[in-house]
């Protein structure tokens, strides 16, 4: 027997039927599934938990994103729809047309958001354009044929007017009366709207955009509400005659616009790396329709807005820019073919000897940056601390007053961008505005200009940071052309004056030899760049509105000089101490330091840890009543300390939460943070709870949780003498939310942006130190005084009026006194003292703005 069976088994194995072999692949078929399906299932659990903690963690308001835990968890998606395709194909032997068209959109998906995101902001900016020329010119006129067209468009053709446009009267007073009334209403009207419904629109919105490509969660500044409001009040205060612009939240309400539609594709809705490349491209978008050039848009978004932009972000970037800028294009909301009314070409060329002015415009450009730098932030400290609960009124003064003071003069009478087309232009035959060619009327203009330039930056000064849409980058460009328009027709007086000296033996005899146009073009570069401190991205916006490639090299020049000189009085332009001014946790990729001190010594030492097992519940949750933390480290046990991983606050509170609704689980119950042994493991989905409250008492000790696969077990830890800068190196390229430092695998510290930026201030605190006893006595003299004019204001009228009227007190002052407070009024700027706070995400902060910004403050 034992003979056969071994002949048996020897013999040659007899080959299968066909349908055998058909039968063995389908078995072999389903064996395969069967186990991918598995693995799929606990891939997809993972999945499942880490989405809803992700949809858990949009609504967590002034916290950074872990942009290391968010790769991880794309990566973690990527494997299971992997996996989920690997199945499919197994279990059909091919990918069917569903899932490859499903796969070709979700390949896709990212050019459909960009087209559409661009689309939809030419539409707006093209609409915004028309909006606010008709507004702008309604203060000055109407006119007779259609009364909704701008003098543009009512004298069409006609550069010196037509009959068909109409001031509203041949008395000057009056229409000097009606010009403050309109200018008062639009302002009124706007800040009014920003502060009932969304605080955020106002401003520029460069500075958060910033901090939130970098990581920073803001609810609400890039939400459908703060969109709509920006882009409805925008035209209005630019038609208030306010000394603000709207090239600077045209980048916000383009972000604003990105981030609207990308909500609506689920690639986008919860990742939020792939997120931050639409709104760098968003970024690129709003600078191209503002400024007509969409190369200088996408090099503006690398140069300022994005610590991270990799390649595929460019060329995202690049076509955001150009579906916006042809959309814009088609539009044509000035009927000329232009992007934007200051466009310019010029056909003379330059001279070398002109190089002295151009440096000289350079040398203003730097200074003015600095000047209105230091002296605008000296305005916000003033505004935050006493003007916050009356920012209509203030928006509404602001606007009075700078239509009294504007009204008079000629180049601040009428819009910033239609006062820089005026500016650029060639003198030619025919082409004037009120006397600026002419040879006789030189030295008025020439005051008239200088007079301009120092009003407009006053203006600036104290107008941007009021509570309305407002940028800074137009009213910059302005104060630069009437400043470099004023040099060019210096040097043109001179060079008429003395036109045989050798300085001049470049210039023809029968052909005009200085352009004053240019001057006021390279004035206007000057500005932008020593406001900003970028330069790039001005040398080409520059040549893109020009089209001239003669005057690349006096740009560049200009633009050189400017920088130079705005790097002796301090690094970081307006947007980037905005950011400091606001106390938003924010590292610039641009600086570079030299501490020379190890990490130690910024650290926290004192870490709040978990251990790994031993702590009940109900002492998990006291320990996160206790505190605001955003994470906690694990660790083996506290005395040991030695590092096993780390556990973040939304991921910890959603494992209890999830644990107690599944289930019945004692406060008592153990909490494994590792894996528990075999006798003490349980899920957190516990089985059917004790009827009597003897068996709960008894099971109440014997109950535990296991709560290991909510934590990292690799968390990104460094050692202790890892020098500082190469510690906030880490923090700019991977963008962590908080580093552990570890020493022989014990835990030493931890270490978060907020702790590198109070050491950097601490160290650079004699630059940055906004302890001054003189400015705040200087600033409580002026509160006063301010408020002795408007008591006295007040007295009067109540009696001239007899006391029908009143001014304080009364029902007009309860309205015009904002109640719904900006949330970043409550920011401070960072500095090494502990009183002040940067919010830097290891806080649980909620200010509850979005809701609240939306009702009407009864």
């Amino acid at each position: 027997m034992t003979t056969r069976s071994s002949n048996l088994s020897a013999q040659t194995p007899r080959r299968p039927s066909l349908p055998e072999r058909a039968i063995s692949r389908r078995l072999s078929a389903l064996s395969t599934t069967t186990a991918a399906t598995a693995g799929a299932q606990a891939s997809t659990t993972q999945h499942g938990l880490t989405e809803e903690i992700e949809e858990i963690k949009r609504y967590e308001d002034f916290t950074t994103i872990d942009w290391v835990q968010d790769a991880a968890q794309e990566q973690l998606r990527r494997r299971a729809r992997r996996k989920h395709n690997a199945g499919v194909f197994e279990l059909r032997g091919s990918l069917g047309w569903r899932q490859r068209l499903e796969d070709t959109y979700d390949a896709g998906q990212a050019w459909i958001v960009v087209t559409l995101v661009g689309a939809a902001i030419g539409l707006n900016a093209g609409f915004l354009n028309i909006i606010t020329e008709w507004l702008s010119d309604i203060k000055l006129g109407y006119c007779t044929t259609a009364f909704y067209l701008n003098e543009n468009f009512c004298c069409w053709g006609d550069e010196k007017g037509c009959p068909e446009w109409h001031r509203w009267s041949s008395f000057w007073p009056f229409n000097y009366l009606l010009y403050l009334l309109f200018s008062t209403v639009f302002a009124l009207a706007s800040a009014s709207l920003v502060k009932s419904f969304a605080p955020y629109a106002a401003g520029s919105g460069i500075s958060e955009i910033k901090c939130i490509i970098a990581g920073f969660v803001m609810k609400g500044f890039l939400g459908f509400w703060t969109l709509l409001i920006k882009s409805i009040c925008l035209p209005l205060a630019i038609a208030s005659g306010l000394s603000v612009g709207k090239e600077g939240p045209s980048v916000h309400y383009a972000v604003c616009t990105g981030n609207v539609i990308s909500k609506f594709f689920s690639k986008y809705k919860r990742n939020a790396a792939k997120t931050r490349e639409i709104l760098s491209a968003c970024a690129a978008a709003g600078v191209a329709v503002a400024f007509g050039s969409p190369i200088g848009g996408v090099l503006f978004s690398l140069e300022e807005m994005s610590s991270y932009f990799p390649l595929k972000t460019m060329w995202r970037s690049y076509f955001c820019a150009l579906v916006a800028t042809a959309v814009l294009a088609a539009m044509n909301p000035f009927w000329t073919g232009q992007l934007v009314m200051f466009e310019v070409r010029y056909d003379r060329s330059w001279h070398f000897f002109e190089i002295i002015f151009f440096i000289f415009i350079g040398i203003f450009g730097g200074l003015y940056g600095a000047f209105v730098i230091k002296w605008n932030l000296r305005a916000q400290a003033f505004r935050k601390k006493y003007l916050s609960k009356y920012a209509i009124l203030e928006a509404t003064l602001l606007a009075a007053g700078t239509a009294i003071l504007c009204f008079p003069n000629m180049f601040l009478r009428i819009d910033m961008t239609e006062s820089m087309e005026i500016l650029f232009l060639e003198c030619e035959a025919g082409r004037d505005y009120d006397g600026l060619c002419e040879a006789k009327n030189r030295w008025r203009m020439a005051l008239s200009l200088a007079f301009a330039t120092v009003m407009r930056t006053f203006l600036v000064i104290i107008s941007y940071g009021c509570k309305v849409p407002a940028g800074i980058f137009v009213p910059s460009m302005a104060i630069g052309a009437s400043f470099g328009r004023m040099v060019g027709i210096l040097v043109q007086a001179l060079h008429e004056a003395f036109p045989h000296a050798k300085f001049f033996a470049a210039c023809k005899p029968d052909v005009d030899c200085i352009t004053p146009g240019t001057y006021a073009f390279l004035g206007a570069a000057a500005a932008l760049s020593g406001i900003m401190h970028i330069t790039v991205s001005v040398v080409v916006i520059m040549f893109e509105l020009t089209g001239a490639l003669t005057y690349i090299l006096p740009t560049m020049i200009v633009v050189g000089v400017t920088k130079a000189v705005s790097e002796r009085f301090g690094k970081g332009g307006i947007a980037d101490r905005m950011i400091w001014f606001n106390g938003f946790p924010f590292l610039d990729n641009k600086e570079e330091h030299t501490f020379g001190v190890p990490v130690s010594q910024v650290m926290t030492s004192e870490v709040t840890s978990l251990p790994s097992s031993g702590m009940t519940l109900k002492a998990v949750e006291q320990l996160m009543a206790q505190n605001k933390y955003q994470g906690f480290p694990v660790v083996e046990d506290r005395t040991s300390k030695i590092l096993i991983g780390y556990i973040g606050r939304t991921e910890l509170r959603y494992a209890i939460d999830r644990t107690k609704k599944e289930s019945f689980v004692s406060s008592n119950a153990k909490c494994f943070f590792t894996q528990p042994p075999a006798s003490a493991a349980q899920r957190p989905a516990v089985t059917a709870p004790p009827v009597t409250f003897d068996a709960i008492e008894d099971a109440s000790g014997q109950q535990s949780v296991d709560f290991s696969r909510f934590i990292d077990p690799v968390p990104l830890a460094v050692h202790p003498r890892l020098p500082l800068e190469t510690v906030m190196e880490l923090f700019k390229k991977m963008g962590p939310r908080v580093i552990l430092a570890e020493y022989r695998g014990r835990l030493a510290g931890l270490v978060t942006v907020k702790d590198c930026l109070k050491y950097q201030f601490k160290v650079e605190a004699q630059d940055t130190s906004t302890h001054d006893p003189a400015l705040e006595i200087r600033q409580e003299k002026l509160w006063g005084l301010m408020n002795h004019g408007a008591d006295w204001l007040a007295d009067k009228v109540l009696r001239i009026s007899g006391g029908r009227i009143k001014l304080s007190g009364g029902r007009a002052s309860n309205f015009l006194e904002s109640r719904a407070e900006d949330p970043r009024d409550q920011f401070t700027p960072i500095v090494p003292s502990p009183e002040h706070d940067i919010l830097d995400g290891t806080e649980d902060v909620d200010q509850g703005v979005e809701l609240q910004s939306r009702r009407w403050i009864q």
